[in-house]
């Protein structure tokens, strides 16, 4: 895997540069920003960055407002690292499209395991596929193009999928009828092992599952066995 470039977006400056050494230390390219107006600047500086980790008590726009704005424009992965542990900040935040949600005081270790792991996935994902890999996936009318992780409905309608909800719904469609357990999914989704209390697969579900909705022909696709997990329901073609 090539050197990866992460910009961290913190407006708090002892933080910002314990990140940054810390980042660098272990091999990594990395950029700083203090608020969301510095985050563009660097963005369209350096067309390749792979991770921002990002903190929502930021001056100005917050970073849950900044990270429905990167999510129009860039597919990239994601972290947000905040001193905000309450349950709706974090459900909202994977709600925008996440990857991962991380509170303060932060374990180092920790967040550069979860980072790392989170990079080697993304950026596999950005991997043009081979002649012989798969390279789109139908289901009862709908039809999930691996190239580019998007999510084309019955009557034509098309829906860009973050990676983590990309990663769920084709390791649903690779097991069709099995039962796969909140931590198999997370660590598809992020390649980190399911911790108690943690709502990132829920969300996510629920996420997938408002696309099917918006087809109201559409059957159960994906289905909630409780206390193991979830199968997918759908007919391949």
């Amino acid at each position: 895997m090539e050197t990866p470039s992460i910009l961290i977006v913190e407006d708090e400056t002892v933080t910002r540069t314990t990140l940054r050494h810390l980042f660098e230390a272990e091999g990594y390219q990395v950029e700083e920003a203090s608020d969301g107006e510095e985050m563009h600047q660097k963005l369209l500086a350096n067309k390749d960055v792979d991770l921002v980790i990002m903190d929502i008590n930021l001056p100005g726009k917050n970073g849950l407002l900044l990270a429905r704005e990167l999510r129009e424009e860039k597919d990239i992965a994601l972290i947000f690292l905040t001193g905000r542990d309450n349950e709706v900040d974090k459900i909202l935040g994977l709600e925008i499209g996440a990857d991962d949600y991380i509170t303060k005081p932060f374990n180092p270790r920790e967040l550069t395991i979860r980072a790392r792991n989170l990079l080697t996935r993304t950026m596999s994902d950005d991997k043009p596929a081979s002649d012989d890999d798969v390279s789109e996936y139908r289901f009862n009318g709908w039809r999930l193009d691996v190239n580019s992780r998007s999510l084309n409905s019955p009557n034509g309608d098309s829906y860009k999928l973050p990676r983590s909800e990309y990663r769920a719904l084709e390791m649903f469609i690779q097991h069709p009828g099995k039962i796969l357990s909140r931590g198999d999914l997370l660590m598809r989704m992020t390649g980190r092992e399911l911790r108690p209390n943690d709502r990132t697969v829920d969300v996510t579900i629920r996420r997938i599952r408002k696309h099917f909705e918006s087809e109201p022909s559409s059957a159960e696709i994906i289905s909630t066995i409780h206390g193991e997990g979830y199968r997918f329901t759908g007919e391949l073609e």
